[in-house]
């Protein structure tokens, strides 16, 4: 493909759970412009979690023409626009009026956790995994989008008469970057749905009829690099040429192109993704199986663990508690102490994820003594993020036999010095950090870039890529185990919470 002329960078926009982010990147894969800014989250009841979909859409339009202006640089700058995204987020719109029809359901809410249990109950959990590779959870859109048919007046009826559009975060953007040209997904954002076949690449009409959504409303997938369309917003056409869920992206971003290598980003969530090639791995330990990337008429896989609550452990420090004032200070407090004092944390506040599954778990504290100070509490809270992705990665391993030689680590909670050696301390392996830990934004852009010849193969992207810096083991084994035994007896005690019945027996 030819190489395009003039154009310097390639803008990627970056959807996030707590923000609207626009980072432009140049051949060598280096940043060279950002703009963001925080997105309200609203928490209408216990457990639900919800956004002013216009409000995203307005949020990112912003940051891309600040990160724009900041450069002195316009349309004819830029050669194409990829898009990552919050995964499972559900919009529901006015296919005339682009209004949607109620706040965007996040990922993050519990809602429709009493419908996933009736699917269960209905034995539904077999065909969503051998279908969709997924764990039959609330996390996942389709419960959110019947929720939404159920309860938002005349909404099914709409739905039905072709009135009303879904899509998740990406869909979102896509269909206002081009003036609602266009109503697309790729195959990442499509495989987190849970109405979508992996294997057959299709919706699956089965799920769809029990759900009583019609497919009508549903985006067309296509590959994850391609020029979908081309968007008029910035003053003269730039192609949006990319798209990927954010951890999928982020496994694109840290070249991990080849089978057995693997990612845990460090953000809202925690994200682990192991890729698995042309071969979904259907997993006996929790994880779910997700389609990586599509490019050209191939589709790669991966297995995934995911973690609910990650870097928000350290917002609710921050927000809720008003411990600290920044996130940054957590690292110092952390090391003003030499262990948490008997203290851990759970923060299992929206449920349990992988390998555990359990929505009903709820964020706990176990261990407080009068002597537990707020570093204490603090180390404690950093703590549970590396032990939630030593769990993801040891059922992992567990699936694949394989055994991690290193750790990619990106997203923002990875610029923690103290996180990323406690982490490696933990899980026994070495972490790396990128010298760029914007992978999320860097593998949507490359996606775009690839998509129109900005970079001509991935071995390119390859020699772009630099480490900042490796987090090697150190503890010994007897404390790794005692601490690790204690994390999971304190997880046991979170566990099956808000259950009316009473604890989980598992």
């Amino acid at each position: 493909m030819a190489q395009p002329n003039g154009e310097k960078y390639v803008m990627a926009l970056d959807q996030g759970t707590t923000s609207s982010r626009c980072i432009l990147f140049d051949r060598a894969g280096r940043v060279c412009g950002v703009s963001q800014k925080e997105l309200t989250q609203s928490f209408p009841r216990p457990g639900w979690v919800e956004y002013d979909a216009g409000e995203i859409w307005r949020t990112q339009l912003e940051v891309a023409e600040k990160a724009l202006a900041g450069l002195g640089a316009g349309p004819g700058d830029v050669a194409a626009v990829g898009i990552t995204n919050q995964r499972e987020t559900t919009v529901v719109w006015d296919k005339k009026t682009g209004e949607p029809v109620c706040p965007a359901i996040s990922w993050q809410c519990r809602r429709t956790a009493p419908l996933a249990a009736r699917l269960a109950e209905e034995g539904w959990e077999e065909k969503v995994r051998s279908r969709c590779g997924l764990v039959l959870d609330a996390y996942f859109s389709a419960t959110k989008l019947s929720w939404i048919l159920d309860n938002v007046p005349s909404a099914r009826e709409r739905a039905g008469r072709g009135e009303l559009l879904f899509g998740t975060i990406d869909t979102w953007l896509i269909w206002n970057l081009t003036g609602g040209a266009v109503h697309v997904t790729d195959y990442s954002n499509a495989s987190r749905t849970m109405m979508f076949d992996i294997h057959r690449l299709r919706w699956d009409d089965e799920i769809l009829e029990r759900l009583g959504i019609p497919a009508c409303m549903l985006p067309e997938v296509m590959p994850s690099s391609c020029v979908y369309g081309n968007t008029d917003v910035f003053g003269a056409p730039v192609p949006v040429a990319g798209a990927a869920g954010d951890q999928q992206a982020a496994l694109f971003g840290q070249g991990c192109f080849t089978p057995g290598t693997a990612k845990n980003t460090y953000g809202t969530g925690g994200f682990l993704l192991m890729n698995t090639g042309d071969t979904p791995e259907n997993s006996r330990s929790g994880l779910v199986t997700t389609l990586a990337w599509g490019i050209g008429d191939r589709v790669e896989y991966a297995l995934e663990g995911s973690v609910f609550v990650a870097g928000a452990v350290v917002q609710w420090l921050r927000d809720e508690l008003k411990i600290i004032k920044d996130a940054a200070e957590t690292e110092e407090m952390a090391e003003r102490v030499s262990d948490t004092n008997g203290c851990y944390l759970v923060p299992a506040f929206t449920g349990l994820g992988a390998p555990w599954w359990d929505p009903y778990a709820r964020g706990t504290v176990v261990g407080l003594t009068r002597g537990v100070s707020r570093d204490h509490l603090v180390r404690a809270a950093l703590e549970s993020i590396a032990y939630q992705t030593y769990d993801v990665l040891g059922a992992m391993e567990e699936d694949t036999g394989l055994h991690l030689s290193a750790l990619q680590a990106d997203g923002g909670a990875a610029q923690n010095d103290f996180l990323m050696q406690f982490q490696a301390d933990i899980a026994g392996v070495p972490v790396e950090r990128p010298a760029c830990v914007e992978s999320t934004a860097y593998g949507a852009a490359c996606l775009a870039g690839l998509a129109v010849g900005f970079w001509e193969s991935t071995e390119e992207l390859e020699q772009n890529r630099k480490v900042d810096r490796v987090f090697r083991p150190g503890m010994p084994e007897e404390r790794r185990e005692k601490l690790l035994s204690d994390w999971h007896r304190a997880v046991e005690r979170s566990r099956g919470w808000a259950q009316e019945s009473g604890p989980s027996a598992e």
